[in-house]
């Protein structure tokens, strides 16, 4: 058993952890009974243990509902440096820096916006490691894995890709639109988005449908780079991470009658728990937190 000893002797037991994290990622007891592959009754009885071990409830629970507390808040974030720093360690010992191929797969916007960052940390640990990169739809990304062309796939979730990741971290969605073009607020919003599946365009969709705001889709594009094309020339709106805004944007929202967003999650797939995986992921985490982006879906 893993555990790791606290300030007045009582050991984190990283299983705890483990499920700790599971729960709060999932949002739910059952889905991460699920994915750890225990009872719903198990992962209730570690939450039980490591809430006792702590001194402090973690969780708030109602028949609908998980919300972190305050005590849970700060020993989430510790958790997940803590399994980072034990799977790098873990990495480390295995043996001397990476020289084979990892076959690697990322959304089109990942690849753009956050992959250069990873890389550089990556290649600083793994100076010889080969890196074989594929870019497309998360989905699509996911079938080649399945059938064992990659090893790792980043990208987002969305309603249609059934496999559990690891969450990285979320940021807010936003609605984008040129600097200086007039948008007409009595039209139908033109939009310009991803081909299905993808979360941008369900969550667009859905919040449009859902506030009751005439929309049509003018514009549809694979590449995030046609969708800001599109959106920077006043020919459409289309929706981003918060992250990926560039200059000539703007955003929008209730000022222009557009609801609120929801957050985009961001995952890491990776199809076996392998050293070189293990570094690539922990490398995409700080990224995201050097970039202060939330790592917990779970609001109080």
């Amino acid at each position: 058993m893993d555990i790791l000893p606290a300030a007045d002797g009582v050991p984190l037991d990283t299983v705890l952890l483990r499920t700790f994290l599971e729960v709060v990622d999932s949002g739910s007891f059952a889905t991460a009974a699920e994915r750890l592959a225990l009872t719903p009754s198990a992962v209730s009885g570690h939450i039980k243990r490591l809430e006792q071990m702590v001194g402090v409830d973690l969780l708030t629970r109602t028949t609908r509902h998980l919300a972190l507390t305050q005590g849970g808040d700060t020993l989430y974030a510790y958790s997940r440096n803590i399994l980072d720093l034990e799977r790098e360690v873990r990495a480390k010992l295995r043996g001397a820096p990476l020289r084979g191929l990892l076959r690697v797969g990322a959304s089109e916007d990942f690849a753009g916006t956050w992959l250069p960052q990873v890389l550089q940390r990556f290649r600083q640990r793994h100076p010889e490691a080969t890196i074989d990169l594929k870019v497309g739809i998360t989905a699509d990304l996911l079938r080649q894995q399945e059938r064992g062309r990659l090893d790792l796939v980043f990208g987002k979730q969305c309603s249609r890709v059934g496999k559990s990741g690891e969450l990285l971290w979320e940021e807010p969605l936003v609605w984008a639109y040129a600097q200086h073009e007039p948008l007409d607020l009595d039209r139908p919003l033109p939009l310009a988005v991803f081909p299905d599946p993808c979360i941008y365009r369900e969550s667009a969709i859905a919040a449009l449908n859902k506030a009751g705001r005439a929309w049509r889709l003018v514009f549809e594009s694979s590449s995030m780079a046609g969708c800001l094309s599109a959106a920077s020339s006043g020919f459409a709106v289309t929706v981003i991470a918060d992250s990926q805004r560039v200059e000539g944007l703007r955003l929008l929202g209730r000022k222009e009658g557009l609801p609120a967003l929801p957050v985009a999650r961001f995952y890491a797939f990776p199809r076996s728990d392998s050293p070189a995986c293990a570094d690539l992921i922990a490398a995409a985490r700080r990224a995201g937190q050097q970039g202060r982006f939330s790592p917990r879906p779970l609001r109080a």
